[in-house]
C-alpha cells in the first residue's frame, strides 16, 4: 500500500486510516478530547493535535457535539467519531468496514454523501461492505469477492460488459407503444426475451447484443413513432453482476 508493507506498521498507519464497524469509546471522554488523544500517541504535539482534531470534527459535521460525552452521542454520531478518528491525522488512504451498519436512511445518505467529498478531495477510499446497492451507489470501482477469491475487478459497467453472452444484458424500457416494440424486436436475432410489464406502460428485454438492440430501438422508433419515455439497462449493478458471478463460479456467498 503506497509502496509500503504490512512489515512497516509505523510508516504505513501514518498514511493508512481504518474505521472499524464496532467501536469502544473510552470512558467519560468527549469527541474532541477522544481525537485530541489519539493524535497525541501519534505523536503530534498538543496545539497540532487540537487543530487536527477540530479540523476532523468539522469535516464530519460534530462540531456542535465536540464536547459533549461520546457515550451520549446518537448511532450517527458515534459512526461519524470513527471516521472522524479515522480522517484527523490526515491519511491518503482511508478503509471502511460496513461504514453504513446500523444507521437511518438520512444518516446513511449524509454518510454516502461524505464519502465522495473525501474521494473528490483526493483520499483513495476503501469500503468493504455486503450491501450491494449501496456500495453500487458509491463506488466508481469494485472488487467482488468469493471465499476469499477475487472473482472480478474494475468499473462494474466494464465487468458486466465482460460477461458477454452467458448472461443477456436485461433493458428496460418505458413507452406508449409497447405491443409494436415487442412485434419489431422479436425480429432481432439476438433478443432471447421479451415481457410486456404488468402496466402495459413498457417492456423488460434480453439481449446479447446491446449495442445492436439500441442501433434497432432507433430505426423501431422512427419507422413508427413510438414514444419513449426511458431505456435503462436493469442488471448492470453490483448486485446483479455479482450475483451471476456467483452463479458462475458454482455456489452462493
Amino acid at each position: 500500500v503506497l509502496g509500503y508493507t504490512p512489515y512497516q506498521p509505523e510508516l504505513l498507519m501514518r498514511r493508512v486510516g481504518y474505521c472499524t464497524q464496532y467501536d469502544s469509546f473510552p470512558s467519560g471522554a468527549t469527541g474532541r478530547a477522544f481525537l485530541g488523544r489519539i493524535l497525541r500517541i501519534a505523536g503530534h504535539d498538543g496545539a497540532t493535535a487540537d487543530r487536527l482534531a477540530w479540523e476532523a470534527l468539522d469535516r464530519v459535521g460534530l462540531v456542535e457535539a465536540a464536547d459533549r460525552r461520546l457515550a451520549h452521542y446518537s448511532k450517527g454520531m458515534r459512526q461519524r467519531a470513527r471516521l472522524a478518528a479515522a480522517i484527523a491525522h490526515r491519511p491518503e488512504v482511508l478503509v471502511l468496514d460496513e461504514p453504513l451498519n446500523g444507521l437511518d436512511p438520512m444518516a446513511r445518505a449524509e454518510m454516502m454523501a461524505l464519502f465522495r467529498q473525501l474521494a473528490r478531495g483526493g483520499l483513495h477510499v476503501i469500503i468493504s461492505s455486503h450491501i450491494l446497492h449501496e456500495v453500487d451507489a458509491m463506488s466508481d470501482t469494485v472488487v467482488m469477492m468469493k471465499d476469499g477469491y477475487v472473482l472480478a475487478r474494475g468499473e462494474i459497467h466494464d465487468v458486466r460488459s465482460s460477461l458477454g453472452a452467458e448472461h443477456p444484458t436485461s433493458i428496460l424500457v418505458r413507452c406508449d407503444a409497447p405491443e409494436i416494440l415487442a412485434a419489431r424486436a422479436f425480429e432481432l436475432s439476438s433478443l432471447v426475451e421479451v415481457r410486456v410489464h404488468d402496466d402495459g406502460g413498457g417492456l423488460l428485454l434480453r439481449t446479447r447484443d446491446e449495442d445492436g438492440f439500441y442501433e434497432a430501438l432507433a430505426r423501431i422508433v422512427l419507422e413508427h413513432g413510438v414514444g419513449i419515455e426511458s431505456v435503462e439497462v436493469a442488471d448492470d449493478n453490483v448486485e446483479a453482476v455479482y450475483e451471476y458471478l456467483i452463479e458462475g463460479s458454482g455456489g452462493r456467498a
